[in-house]
């Protein structure tokens, strides 16, 4: 998501938490990440038009056939957050569908991905309290949602652990996924990428994590995961609290097979301001994300 940030979850310990313009300036006492170099394939950005739309538009993703454009409105603890749809008119311009039929309740429902079956995984808070769980699936067809229901095996279930962020990767099998420790403030204090790989009707955490994603996790915010339908292409959004000036950033970092550590990220020079939640095409040439444009959250698009 993101960002994809949690800015309301039902549960007195975790409120009020984070919104999304509010990010920087939450010190954690953490050493800001490593100095990075620059990735400098992309061209300039162009503005993204949703054409019937006028709110905010974030946590964009495109689906893999390229057809629809998911999103939703602005991660606000005053709005009701919602999954939004949006088809293709050409690279630049989609036409506004309205809200996504079947995934939404009156709870914060975001950061949405699709795998090539049609297979939607989604942010929930809807059930929270109950399951300390917020990740969500669902059978996208025709632009419609059927058999919503939590995904099993993801979650740490940790009062203040909140999964904010999620991808499925292009083949269903693989899920990038971020734990965000809240203890209390606006932001978490900590927000990680780790991997869970399909079992049966769930997914179960691999081990593998920490050595996959160990020149990514810092003890900076990483979240808002995108991968490369190969998965040997990383996108994410890192942002550090130890500077009230430091913008987020989207990274990209790469590695030579799908059971290696990705190497060390560089910034995607092309995107600058406050910019989160980056999503890749499926034939991975352009990436899409949002941007805080004035006091109005786009989106946002650069290709290769």
């Amino acid at each position: 998501m993101p960002m994809a940030f949690l800015t309301r979850v039902p549960s007195l310990l975790l409120m009020p938490l984070l919104l999304t313009s509010c990010l920087m300036g939450h010190a954690d006492g953490g050493s800001p990440p490593p100095r990075t170099t620059e990735y400098r394939a992309f061209g300039s950005p162009q503005r993204v038009a949703i054409h019937g739309y006028d709110g905010h538009a974030m946590e964009p993703f495109i689906t893999k056939d390229g057809q629809y454009l998911l999103f939703n409105n602005r991660n606000d603890p005053r709005t009701n957050t919602n999954l939004h749809l949006a088809t293709r008119v050409d690279d630049l311009r989609f036409q506004y569908q309205g809200e996504l039929k079947g995934a939404n309740t009156p709870a914060l429902d975001a950061v949405p991905s699709l795998d090539r079956d049609g297979h939607l995984f989604f942010i929930s808070v809807r059930s929270y309290e109950q399951t300390l769980s917020t990740l969500y699936q669902g059978r996208f067809d025709k632009g419609k949602v059927t058999g919503v229901e939590l995904v099993e095996g993801v979650s740490l279930r940790k009062p203040g652990v909140v999964m904010f962020d999620a991808e499925i990767a292009t083949d269903g099998k693989t899920l990038l996924v971020v734990d965000g420790q809240f203890t209390g403030g606006p932001a978490p204090k900590t927000a990680d990428i780790a991997i869970a790989v399909r079992d049966g009707t769930g997914f179960r955490r691999t081990p593998a994590s920490s050595e996959q994603f160990k020149n990514i996790n810092t003890k900076a915010l990483e979240y808002a995961p995108a991968i490369s339908g190969d998965l040997l292409e990383l996108f994410f959004t890192r942002a550090s609290t130890a500077s009230a000036s430091h913008q987020p950033v989207i990274m990209r970092a790469t590695r030579s097979s799908p059971e290696e550590a990705f190497g060390l990220p560089q910034k995607v020079a092309a995107i600058t301001g406050f910019v989160e939640a980056p999503t890749l095409t499926a034939d991975g040439r352009a990436l899409y994300y949002h941007r805080l444009d004035g006091d109005r959250y786009v989106l946002y698009r650069v290709a290769r």
